[in-house]
């Protein structure tokens, strides 16, 4: 397929395609977009930024053509409120010469606006499964007309625990649709859901599954504490140039924090933004939108952005933290590197992530290039409890793969206790010993 025009789209479609500057389909678009338009039921999996939402998103603007009654025809699940209001920008972007009416849905705020929305009518609600659910079982939304049902990033609504509530969906909706699944990964669980709620689909694996975007470089430098990670972060931002805008991942809300309050001090307010699930929704779309405006040059962020944050220009993505869930690795880095354009991830590692890289090399099928550190960068000397805290990592990490592994500081608490009787003289009760002596220390002489 070279152009948008090959799939027969109507006019106002190929108009508003041509002035949102597409003009070559993507192979996900190419592969998904006539199956979707002949009806069947399609399970596409695909990098991420390789344009999945316009893969759907297109075909069913055409097929929905123009407003039609008050209850909604297509609904388009997502994980996340960012990704959802991801999802409604691109249908806005696509319908600008439609007349299609779209509704929003996602939690973290009240939800009289959207039932406000709703009663005036609409053509697509995108969602959140949890604010839908709440909404349909108050009686604000109608289902009987849906033709279409979408749920998108499948993989990531199974990690945050959504199976029951996708499951009590498809209870209320016609069975009678057509149905559509994206997701990045296949897992066991989308597996799962897919068999529940595809027939006879139409399977499109564009590449190999959990592959990065092969526009994005990766690397991957082994640091050993925190401290020196801030120097390696702090020498990679002295290139404005080569770093104008990039994200910051996290695996925790705290330690987002604690980036962003350093950052902070060393760049400015106006440098550095941080999004988490703590922060309001009004903050994080404010933050976002600062970033995609080129107003923020540095986003901090945990994986509540790893997906849904839609930004071509994005030069760099720094993994602080390597994830503990070990497919988001290929979320945050496709956070670069979108739309035909390449980008750079970079990965900082201490030994007790090392794990986990294993474990990421493995589902990614490759090995992540390794760059020594950086001749400029001061590599601090690790604190005794940070050390302590990563050797209790380790230990843990052995535990899950050999239940029998009783942990370096098992076996260093008995080496201390032999040396201290050895020192003190004193012995291990005798079990033979008579019932008055038996549980009691002896004193060797």
């Amino acid at each position: 397929m070279a152009s948008f025009e090959d799939f027969k789209l109507n006019k106002q479609l190929l108009n508003a395609i041509a002035e949102a500057g597409y003009s070559t389909p993507t192979e996900i678009q190419q592969k998904a977009m006539t199956p979707i338009l002949a009806g069947q039921d399609v399970m596409g999996i695909a990098q991420t930024g390789t344009g999945k939402t316009a893969a759907f998103v297109l075909p069913m603007l055409m097929k929905l053509k123009y407003a039609q009654g008050n209850d909604p025809r297509a609904l388009i699940l997502s994980p996340t409120r960012e990704l959802a209001m991801q999802i409604e920008e691109h249908i806005q972007l696509f319908s600008t010469y439609l007349d299609i009416r779209t509704v929003l849905l996602y939690g973290g705020l009240g939800p009289k606006t959207q039932k406000e929305l709703l009663a005036k009518g609409c053509d697509i609600i995108v969602a959140t499964p949890g604010r839908f659910l709440e909404l349909y079982l108050e009686g604000e939304i109608v289902t009987k007309n849906l033709k279409f049902l979408v749920l998108d990033e499948a993989d990531k609504m199974m990690d945050m625990g959504f199976i029951g509530k996708i499951h009590r969906i498809l209870e209320v909706v016609p069975r009678k649709r057509q149905n559509l699944l994206f997701s990045a990964t296949m897992s066991e669980l989308v597996r799962k859901i897919s068999g529940d709620f595809l027939a006879f689909p139409t399977v499109l694996e564009v590449t190999e599954q959990a592959t990065p975007a092969k526009t994005v470089e990766q690397l991957l430098y082994y640091v050993p504490n925190l401290k020196t990670k801030l120097n390696l972060l702090q020498h990679f931002f002295k290139d404005e140039t080569s770093f104008h805008r990039v994200i910051v991942f996290c695996k925790t809300k705290a330690v987002a924090d604690n980036i962003f309050g350093y950052l902070e001090r060393k760049y400015g307010a106006d440098e550095v933004r941080v999004i988490h699930a703590n922060k309001g929704q009004n903050t994080r779309i404010n933050s976002i939108n600062s970033f995609k405006e080129g107003n923020v040059r540095i986003l901090v962020a945990t994986d509540v952005a790893a997906r849904g944050l839609d930004v071509t220009q994005v030069s760099h993505v720094i993994n602080f933290d390597v994830p503990i869930v070990v497919e988001d690795y290929v979320h945050r880095i496709g956070r670069t590197g979108r739309a035909f354009q390449s980008g750079t991830a970079i990965t900082f590692c201490n030994p007790a992530e090392e794990y986990n890289i294993q474990k990421i090399e493995k589902l990614i099928r490759q090995q992540i290039p390794v760059h020594p550190m950086p001749v400029e960068v001061m590599v601090e000397k690790t604190p005794y409890d940070e050390k302590q805290h990563i050797a209790r990592e380790i230990d843990n990490q052995k535990k899950k793969d050999n239940p029998d592994f009783k942990g370096a500081f098992h076996e260093k608490k008995y080496v201390i206790k032999a040396k201290l009787a050895k020192q003190t003289g004193w012995s291990k009760p005798n079990n033979s010993s008579n019932k008055k002596s038996k549980g009691k220390p002896s004193r060797k002489k």
